[in-house]
């Protein structure tokens, strides 16, 4: 065989390589292929590759061991058993830039699916060559180890640590200086893969000098750059006083107003989450966030959206109201219960319906002026209902329950109490009745529109306890009128005046 002859068989067979792989990598993409690669032994065929002599035969395995990888955790963990990371790992730290794209994401796809397939990538090295490449020239590097480092810390703590360990926190606070616009999407959301799972990895990331570039970014004008900057501070805000007050000294307030306003419902969410964050840690940052003009944004905000992403706002307005009497009455005014009282009547979604029941009882529970302010917008039918209905979630009953004994104590709009006579079961009826029962005795007007309305009536009808507390409202409230009164409305008055005319015996 001549030279000439030899030479054809080599680029014959670095050309039914190269197609290999090639295909592989196409093929991958489609989810209807990936169980037949799978039987057919595609991993044990591609490993060999990833140390072919030939870079794009390497670049195109790699590429094609990710998007299979990415498909399910039965490919990562095929992955991990067949020895490829260790392979991986070193010519991530050797090879061109395009090699260390694929690599990465070949440990990106295999760290994403549990914290086990995690740990193994951390256990064969990769979290110190990927820091280095954090370092590459190549941005496009530098945004694939960010990924993967961001895939790897948002399992838990432990991992997060190993990353924070491995040195890569200022050099993924420097990728978010960087001008490329992907490069910081993605290194934001490693951050907050990282800030999410316990304060000291939030102060890791806050001492970092994060907080101040992350700021910076709220008004620019990528939605998805926006998305990862307010969860990033929403992770870091969510752990204690002290870190919330941080994030709030870096001046976010009233610009973080507009993503409240903004075209993605990402946006809208993320914005309202870290609100919601800083909002519940005390009443001095309730304060700033209503001093900003936060609550009236955040209750725009909540009308104009649907579904989960009303969420956080409706929440944050709960957890403001709680704080005190002042805070509460500032939800009230920017007219936050008929807001929460549409969440409450129109999602479908019992979580949300039970945040919104949960926040109206934090509203209503300060005072009878808190009170009014919420009855009066026509909610407590709708707790109630919510509450007897037999489709509603248990966690759903629990919040309308409570929100009601929160509101009905300190009610006394008696036109808003007087329908729930009629429906209310035993255990809210009591507070209902008991309302009454401190308002009639000091409201002569009260009560003959009570007698008038058919209440008194109602009440009589009223099966209760013999010394129970229920029965000693009852007591109070027929201790308001003359005796014939509650008498002629109490059941079997009627038929036992009619036993009285019948048996009467006229004087002739």
């Amino acid at each position: 065989m001549s030279q000439r002859q030899v030479l054809q068989v080599f680029e014959q067979y670095q050309r039914a390589r190269t197609q290999f792989v090639q295909t592989v990598a196409e093929l991958a993409t489609r989810p209807q292929n990936i169980e037949t690669l799978q039987n057919a032994g595609v991993m044990a065929l591609l490993r060999p590759l990833l140390l072919d002599v030939v870079p794009n035969i390497q670049q195109t395995a790699a590429l094609a061991l990710g998007r299979l990888a990415n498909y399910n955790d039965d490919l990562a963990e095929a992955v991990v058993k067949g020895d490829i990371l260790p392979q991986l790992v070193y010519s991530l730290a050797e090879q061109n830039r395009f090699y260390k794209k694929a690599a990465a994401f070949v440990l990106r796809a295999v760290g994403k699916h549990s914290p086990q397939l995690a740990q193994a990538i951390v256990d064969c090295g990769a979290l110190d060559t990927l820091v280095i490449c954090l370092e590459d020239f190549d941005p496009g590097v530098k945004e694939a180890a960010s990924w993967a480092l961001g895939y790897i810390a948002r399992h838990n703590a432990d991992l997060s640590q190993a990353v924070v360990d491995a040195g890569a926190i200022p050099l993924l606070v420097l990728c978010i200086q960087e001008p490329e616009i992907a490069l910081r999407r993605i290194a934001a959301s490693a951050l907050s893969d990282v800030s999410k799972h316990s304060p000291q990895l939030a102060q890791t990331v806050v001492d970092a000098g994060a907080i101040a570039h992350l700021a910076q970014m709220i008004l620019n004008p990528d939605a998805k750059l926006k998305r990862q900057v307010l969860s990033a501070l929403s992770q870091i805000a969510k752990h204690s006083v002290d870190l919330a007050e941080m994030v709030v000294e870096a001046e976010i307030f009233p610009v973080v107003l507009t993503c409240l306003k903004d075209s993605d419902e990402y946006v809208k969410k993320n914005a309202s989450t870290l609100i919601r964050e800083i909002a519940r840690h005390t009443p001095e940052l309730s304060q700033l966030i209503v001093n900003a003009g936060g609550v009236a944004a955040v209750i725009d905000c909540i009308g104009s959206c649907k579904g989960n992403v009303r969420l956080p706002g409706i929440m944050m307005l709960g957890y403001v109201a709680a704080h005190s009497e002042n805070l509460a009455m500032a939800v009230i005014i920017s007219k936050g219960v008929p807001q929460l009282a549409v969440c409450l009547a129109e999602e479908p979604e019992d979580h949300i319906k039970a945040a919104a029941a949960w926040s109206l009882g934090q509203i209503g529970r300060h005072t009878p002026e808190h009170a009014r302010a919420v009855a009066v917008a026509n909610v407590l039918p709708l707790l109630l209902s919510l509450y007897m209905a037999s489709d509603s979630s248990e966690d759903l009953q629990v919040k309308t329950k409570k929100a009601l004994k929160n509101i009905l104590q300190k009610c006394t709009h008696l036109p808003a109490l007087e329908p729930l006579l009629h429906d209310a079961p035993p255990n809210i009826l009591k507070h209902i009745v008991g309302q009454f029962s401190k308002v009639l005795p000091h409201d002569s007007k009260a009560r003959r529109l009570f007698v008038t309305s058919g209440g008194l009536k109602k009440v009589q009808e009223i099966k209760a306890e013999p010394g129970s507390l229920l029965q000693e409202y009852i007591n109070t409230i027929n201790n308001c009128y003359p005796e014939e009164i509650v008498r002629y409305y109490s059941p079997g008055y009627s038929e036992a005046l009619l036993e009285r005319v019948e048996n009467y015996q006229p004087v002739l």
